[in-house]
């Protein structure tokens, strides 16, 4: 058995003396692990780092076997992910979401959209919204994805401001509002706009409900039935995005 196909590194762990077992986010078969021989060599250990994009050749005598990984750099961006603490929290949180998923389950969307977000990294505020649109997709994999466009009670598109936590859909201003207090908040980012028009940028504000929506929903339905966590890097994730969006003058003042 043997296939070759772009992948992002997302983690590593020892296997042995000199090899490693890499563990991969494929385009074409998704997430997918194998062995790296050599893979704590000098040559090897740049090349072996999260967020880094690789071209990867996978062997086994077997489908099921966990193989043998030959890799070669296409991108070298891990270097450039430590130099905020948006990238190095944002690239592990990422990873711990596609291990929600199985095993070499395509998801060549998901491929794409973590690609886009790494080379975004570099700007805390376009980070944080493509780190929520992520897992909203993630989400939508596992079968409990969020309708965003159209009012649940009235069909309306217009003036969408909040999510039921029941149905994880869209309700109107005017149809929530007898309900507010048990509503989650739709911030105005994640929307359609308004006439035509585009939606509004993501500020601190928006950015935090953005957050506690795809939150509570993903505990919901799938850490608590798991019986599992969320991945710590996400909250520090979270913080330094918010941090970002925070205007200088308060930063001083806090």
């Amino acid at each position: 058995m043997q296939w070759q196909d772009e992948a992002i590194i997302i983690g590593v762990k020892r296997h042995g003396e000199t090899s490693v077992i890499a563990e991969l986010m494929t385009r074409e078969r998704g997430r997918h692990m194998g062995l790296v021989r050599s893979g704590r060599s000098r040559s090897m250990q740049p090349v072996l780092q999260p967020g880094n994009r690789v071209e990867a050749v996978w062997r086994a005598r077997l489908d099921e076997h966990l193989g043998e990984l030959k890799l070669e750099p296409l991108q070298l961006r891990a270097a450039r992910l430590m130099e905020t603490a948006t990238a190095v929290y944002g690239v592990q949180a990422m990873g711990a979401l596609l291990r929600l998923l199985p095993e070499r389950d395509p998801h060549p969307h998901l491929f794409d959209a973590l690609d886009i977000i790494l080379d975004a990294m570099g700007d805390p505020a376009d980070a944080g919204e493509l780190f929520v649109r992520f897992e909203l997709a993630v989400l939508n994999d596992l079968g409990y994805g969020l309708d965003l466009t159209e009012c649940a009670a009235t069909g309306m598109r217009e003036n969408l401001t909040y999510v039921s936590p029941k149905s994880g859909r869209a309700v109107s201003r005017e149809a929530g509002a007898p309900y507010a207090d048990r509503m989650l908040a739709l911030p105005a980012f994640l929307g359609e706009g308004t006439a035509g028009g585009a939606a509004p940028a993501a500020d601190r504000e928006s950015m935090a409900a953005a957050f506690r929506l795809t939150q509570f929903f993903l505990h919901r339905h799938v850490y608590e039935p798991r019986g599992i966590t969320a991945n710590d890097a996400r909250e520090g994730f979270v913080q330094a995005a918010l941090k970002a969006l925070t205007p200088r003058a308060d930063r001083q003042a806090g």
